[in-house]
């Protein structure tokens, strides 16, 4: 995949140059060729947030840094939410001339909307999604995938039906250093490649928080959603706090760790296609009201690749991975990587030092927009994110079962055992909130 680029080739010289080549782009929706009178004059693509709090706000603002793209549309249930959104927007384009919906399903149905940043919480990562996807939508998918793996598979399922392009949060595929660590083991530079250590926070105990009368500015019933309905109290409407709590997350193994562990997949799936093991033990907090895993301590083992060994929280307070080698090691994190200087030739892997590269990416909102324009695949597409996420979810298994548990990657289950394999199942939603056939 070539480097993003913000002054990428315009729509024009693409599709002449296609037609030179004599071929057809692989993903190219009708809209984005600009057929129907569907796109804008300035060949902008339309995005929609579904979510628009912490983490969407992040994205939100490295999308309204792209020229070849206008937000145009904003949905949450949260007024203070979509405010804070609309400030940002105004900020960046003079104004906030934006529509806006408290529906996700009339938001998903609005045909002016070419992409969808979704960034909802994590009890929400799979119905909305899903109707986005088989609504034609472009997605970029905010991680976790979901909070089981049934979920997951059945937005894999309707983004290969559709042909939409997806793209999975886990940006650090888009920065340089965790990049060029990657090519530094398969190049054999740390000597052959032992081990895979992966470290990231764990969960926190928190307070018993007293039930409060819900505000006029938020939604809660339906921000709650297919979760099972519980007291108001406006501090569950915190990331730090809904992540750790086991109506709304998976906690910290599934919501930090698929950042590291994506990386860990991506150097091990140059071995082999997953692992074929995995154990573990952790904690859960014995009182207040974040009650998803503290900590753990799990290992996968691979046929033909080093084994991962994943804990949270680090005993150094240093979240990030390391590659122990033969010969030498490595440690990054973000921003950071820690080697000897030896190690340290040619970081950008162009002059012959490092024969083996892995696909190029430096901005990672900016390549979403890219592969929907020219029919690529993004970086962190929805057969990437199925795989990394799968190591999130058989490592919380495996630590609520207590049990070592053979995994065939072939077939995404455990082998012979139906109490394992019943917790990748979709979890009973509330209500009549369900996920939409595909």
């Amino acid at each position: 995949m070539k480097e993003y680029s913000s002054n990428s080739a315009s729509r024009r010289a693409f599709l002449k140059a296609t037609l030179v080549a004599g071929i057809a782009p692989q993903i190219i929706p009708s809209h984005v060729l600009g057929l129907n009178s569907k796109i804008s004059p300035s060949n902008k693509i339309t995005l929609g947030v579904l979510g628009a709090g912490a983490r969407g706000t992040a994205d939100l603002v490295n999308f309204l840094g792209l020229d070849d793209v206008r937000v145009t549309t904003l949905c949450d249930v949260n007024q203070r939410n979509i405010a804070k959104a609309k400030t940002r927007i105004a900020d960046a384009y003079g104004k906030a001339d934006v529509k806006i919906f408290s529906d996700f399903k009339e938001f998903n149905a609005d045909p002016s909307i070419d992409a969808v940043l979704m960034a909802l919480p994590v009890h929400w990562h799979s119905i909305p999604s899903l109707d986005a996807i088989l609504n034609g939508k472009h997605i970029f998918h905010e991680k976790p995938m979901a909070m089981s793996h049934e979920e997951a598979k059945r937005v894999q399922k309707a983004v290969k039906k559709k042909g939409v392009v997806f793209q999975f949060g886990t940006q650090q595929r888009s920065e340089l250093k965790f990049r060029w660590a990657c090519e530094l083991a398969l190049n054999g530079r740390l000597g052959k490649l032992k081990e895979i250590q992966v470290a990231v926070p764990g969960g926190f105990v928190a307070e018993d928080l007293p039930t409060q009368p819900v505000p006029g500015y938020v939604d809660y019933e339906r921000w709650i959603g297919p979760a099972p309905i519980t007291d108001f109290n406006e501090t569950k409407l915190r990331r730090h706090y809904h992540e750790n709590m086991k109506n709304f997350s998976l906690g910290m193994i599934s919501c930090w760790g698929i950042h590291h562990l994506d990386i860990a997949q991506w150097l091990a799936s140059q071995y082999s296609n997953g692992p074929t093991q995995v154990e573990g033990s952790g904690n859960l907090p014995s009182s207040g009201s974040c009650d998803a895993i503290l900590n753990w301590d799990v290992e996968f083992k691979y046929d033909n690749a080093p084994p991962i060994k994943f804990v949270g929280p680090p005993p150094d307070k240093k979240h990030g991975l390391r590659f122990i080698g033969e010969d030498d090691s490595l440690f990054v994190t973000r921003g950071s990587l820690e080697a000897d200087l030896d190690l340290q030739r040619d970081p950008q892997n162009k002059v012959g030092t490092m024969p083996i590269k892995l696909p190029v990416s430096t901005h990672h909102e900016g390549n979403f927009i890219e592969a929907i324009k020219n029919g690529n695949r993004a970086i962190c597409d929805i057969d990437t994110a199925i795989q990394s996420d799968i190591l999130c979810q058989i490592a919380h298994i495996a630590v609520k079962t207590g049990r070592k548990l053979k995994w065939d990657s072939k077939k995404e289950h455990f082998r012979n055992d139906k109490g394992a394999n019943d917790l990748l199942k979709q979890r009973k939603f509330r209500g009549d909130w369900k996920l939409a056939k595909v």
